[in-house]
């Protein structure tokens, strides 16, 4: 049998463009015989979309032309069969409709890495890659996640969460509990990724712009004491609960302080489609092999707190005046370029990564299927209602 897989990217996301990029890389490896891909676009309204076109990532130049080539599509459930249905069908042409046997998300940043997207798919009974709709959840809200990280004893730097509004009942309380924390302080919007919206502060002045700038980007912010003797280390996991693998380390290079969006996705690199795999980084991190190891199984131990499945990407902080101790920063459920660059020096290619990621997929769908969801017994069936509530 040939599975039909649906690639889902762009969104109502500030990393929508990411998306994009790292859908394309994706789709150019996913080769396997064993299923047909089609490209499932979310223009930044909200609508899906589906057509080869998008899979060329030059065509991305002009979105409205690209669209015009594309069918916008409603997936729907119907006969136990997960369907994309063209919308508004052409009079000339045969209606459209596509079945879908499992979903590989390829999304960055709210309103769909952070559970959204996963939840419309759990509601329509569309198995999918990666994280589900918890871990997605609590893996984009740094604030969540720090406290998981804590309750697990695993090692994150101070810092104190809150909402942009109470700025204005709590102002200098507030402050008063970010100061306490020491300049510089790290401001960040909670639920974020690609360090949009992030800056340092190192006076209270800096720490109002850097809170105001945040607040633009998410209601809610964290506020975290700087490691200034730093540096950035990154790893990924592959698995699920009951067994998964750490790659090898990175250590990203960048121009400033901390690495930005700007690292990230505009500076490193020629290729203009390359995404993650173009930031400047050193492949193995340049670090002792004892604190490799304490960063791999880390990773592993991050993971497996936060019940991820598919393949992640964690950040972590060393600080070299303190014996390069290392703290967690951050995890990236669907990462940048799905971080195949960390897996191809381990000598697994890309392919075989977004193999594996699909069948993990697979194997939590056929568990899920030995559970039971619903009562087949039909309460309505026999009952009588009233204002008073049910009567047999």
């Amino acid at each position: 049998m040939k599975w039909n897989l649906g690639v889902f990217f762009g969104g109502a996301s500030v990393e929508h463009e990411v998306s994009v990029i790292s859908a394309v890389q994706a789709m150019r490896f996913l080769t396997d015989e064993a299923y047909t891909v089609h490209a499932v676009y979310q223009a930044k309204n909200g609508g899906f979309y589906t057509g080869d076109a998008l899979k060329d990532i030059e065509k991305y130049k002009d979105i409205p032309a690209l669209l015009k080539q594309c069918r916008q599509v409603a997936l729907v459930r119907e006969n136990d069969v997960v369907k994309m249905i063209e919308i508004r069908p052409g009079r000339l042409r045969k209606p459209f409709e596509q079945p879908l046997d499992l979903a590989l998300p390829v999304v960055h940043g709210t309103n769909c890495e952070d559970g959204s997207l996963q939840g419309f798919f759990e509601v329509l009974g569309l198995p999918y890659a990666g994280c589900d709709v918890v871990s997605s959840a609590l893996g984009m809200d740094k604030a969540l996640f720090k406290q998981i990280m804590q309750q697990n004893g695993l090692p994150v730097v101070p810092g104190v969460a809150f909402y942009a509004r109470d700025m204005v009942a709590r102002r200098e309380e507030l402050l008063g509990e970010i100061e306490v924390l020491g300049y510089p302080v790290i401001v960040k919007p909670a639920n974020l990724g690609s360090s949009v919206g992030v800056a340092k502060a190192h006076d209270r002045a800096e720490l109002l712009e850097a809170i105001d700038l945040a607040s633009s980007f998410a209601s809610k912010i964290l506020a975290e004491r700087a490691v200034t003797a730093l540096r950035e280390i990154n790893c990924s996991v592959v698995g699920d609960a009951h067994q998964c693998t750490a790659s090898v380390c990175e250590e990203p290079v960048t121009d400033g302080e901390f690495l930005s969006y700007d690292d990230k996705y505009r500076r490193g690199g020629k290729s203009k489609s390359s995404g993650m795999a173009s930031l400047d980084r050193i492949i193995p991190a340049p670090i002792s092999e004892e604190k490799t190891q304490q960063i791999r199984d880390l990773s592993c131990r991050v993971f497996k707190a936060l019940g991820c499945s598919g393949v992640v990407r964690i950040d972590y902080l060393m600080d070299t005046a303190d014996h390069d101790a290392v703290y967690v920063n951050e995890i990236n459920t669907i990462p940048g370029s799905l971080s195949f660059y960390l897996w191809e020096p381990a000598g697994v290619p890309y392919a075989d990564l977004l193999r594996q990621v699909i069948d993990l997929a697979m194997k939590r769908k056929r568990e899920r299927d030995g559970l039971m969801f619903t009562n087949e017994v039909n309460l309505l069936e026999n009952g009588s209602f009233g204002a008073k509530g049910t009567k047999k």
